[in-house]
This record gives structure tokens, C-alpha cells and sequence, in this order.
């Protein structure tokens, strides 16, 4: 059966509510005009239903808030949002765009080295590389579990068994990371804030893991993220050396954050 031909008004009115709704997630109309590069005007008029954008605002509109251009057709609430779930219709009041968009003065993209205690070795602390990364206005890692690891715990060590991804979202005093290998059913949570440094490029927190809680060992400790951006040498330098460490061959800044000698509270 052919689906009826809406008249001019009617689309019209369907985008102005789509807009509408879609600004809700937004506390200030003008400071969303201003990052739309849109007259506050003409912005006014598109919400109202009085006037469509041209193609090319249609384009930016829809890049901005990760739409397509259905929502000149259908409620947007039934066109599925491509930026994950959290800026979704059912969350985005809930972990909206102050969440989800993270700036790069809060978290630069680039290599991190980071550190914390091994969760199947108590004695020895892990040395590893991230790599975070933009695509699509949101901010994700990506890394590889330690070989070490892997064999303790009876896994394949190959690159791809290794690898893990992740998700890094804004707090109000740092970042969240929810981290998981390829199809594995356990994650990891991460909070990081950042602490003075002389380049400003550290952060420490903590890593938790989604397991029981073990009979012996933890599933919670301290951990550190220095930024590298794209120096070289430290980015090799990590490559190299990532895996297992004594608390003795830690970098004295890394050592002094994870607190060895204290338990986490």
C-alpha cells in the first residue's frame, strides 16, 4: 500500500518537533545556534515549523546531533540514534551530551602509558599501552591485555584474544572508561581524575572488574594514565616494556600515585 504524501506543512511541522526535541538535551537555544552556525532566527524558525533548512544546514544539523534526515519524515524518537545508546531517546536526559562529548582539553586523544597492580599476580603491578581516539563525537580506547596475563589465566594470547576496547564518558572530576575484550561477558569500569604534574598529562583512579568477589586477591585497584600524545621513543619505549613489572621498576611518578604500600579504600 502506498504510504500517503505528506503536504509541505506537514514536514515542516514534523522537523520543528524533531528539533524541538532534539534541543531539549540542550540548556541554552543560543549556545546551540552558535555551535549549529545558525542565525538565532532562522533556528527559531526551523523549531516553529515556519521554514525548512537548506541542504547543507540539513547536513550540518543532522552531523551535529547523529541523525539522519529522516527526521524531516519521522518522530525521531523511532529513528535509531548512531552515537550508542547513551545519547539515545530512553538515556539522553540521563547521560546526555555533557557525558558523551568529551572535549580534548579534559581527555586528549593520543597513546597513554598507564599502571596498576595485576589482578592475577598480587606481587607484581602491569605496564601497559592505550590508544584513545575520536570518531563520530564520541572518545574510545583501545589496547591489548598483557601476555603474562592471558597465559596465567589459561587464555589465548594471540593479538586478537588480547585486544580490548572501550567507551570513555565526562564526570564532573574526570573520566569513566567501561573497557571489555572481543566478545568477552566481563568488563572493566575505570575512573580517572586528573592530578597536577608538570606537563598536566597524568591521571589517577582506579580500575574495577565485573567478577565475584575472589576468595583471595582483589578486583579493585589504583591506576595511572600518563599521556603520551605521539611521542616516539616513550610510545616504543612502553611497547617494549609493557607487561608485568615490580613495584621497583615502576616510573618514581607512577610508583608515588599507585601507592603500593597502602590498600585501596
Amino acid at each position: 500500500m502506498t504510504k500517503p504524501t505528506r503536504t509541505p506543512a506537514e514536514l515542516r511541522n514534523m522537523f520543528g518537533e524533531n528539533l524541538r526535541r532534539l534541543s531539549r538535551r540542550y540548556p541554552s537555544i543560543s549556545e546551540l545556534s552558535r555551535q549549529l552556525g545558525i542565525n538565532r532566527t532562522q533556528f527559531n524558525r526551523y523549531l516553529s515549523g515556519e521554514s525548512f533548512p537548506r541542504p547543507d544546514v540539513l547536513d550540518r544539523i543532522c552531523s551535529f546531533f547523529d541523525v539522519d534526515a529522516r527526521i524531516l519524515l519521522d518522530p525521531v524518537d523511532a529513528i535509531p540514534v548512531s552515537d550508542q545508546i547513551l545519547s539515545g531517546p530512553v538515556l539522553s536526559e540521563f547521560f546526555g551530551p555533557d557525558v558523551t562529548r568529551l572535549d580534548e582539553d579534559d581527555f586528549p586523544s593520543g597513546f597513554y602509558r598507564f599502571t596498576r597492580r595485576s589482578f592475577v599476580n598480587e606481587n607484581k603491578f602491569v605496564l601497559g599501552l592505550v590508544y584513545v581516539f575520536r570518531e563520530n563525537n564520541a572518545t574510545y580506547i583501545r589496547g591489548y591485555e598483557a601476555l603474562e596475563a592471558m597465559r596465567q589465566q589459561d587464555l589465548p594470547d594471540d593479538p586478537r584474544t588480547r585486544e580490548f576496547r572501550g567507551y570513555v564518558t565526562r564526570e564532573d572530576d574526570g573520566v569513566t572508561l567501561l573497557i571489555s575484550r572481543r566478545n568477552a561477558m566481563t568488563f572493566s569500569f575505570n575512573y580517572l581524575s586528573r592530578v597536577a604534574s608538570f606537563e598536566n598529562n597524568f591521571w589517577v583512579g582506579y580500575v574495577s572488574r565485573s567478577v565475584r568477589e575472589p576468595v583471595s586477591g582483589h578486583r579493585i585497584t589504583r591506576l595511572v594514565y600518563e599521556h603520551l600524545g605521539r611521542d616516539k621513543a616513550a610510545i616504543w619505549k612502553t611497547a617494549r616494556q609493557a607487561g608485568f613489572v615490580d613495584a621497583e621498576q615502576l616510573l618514581p611518578f607512577h610508583r608515588r600515585l599507585l601507592r603500593p604500600d597502602e590498600a585501596f579504600r
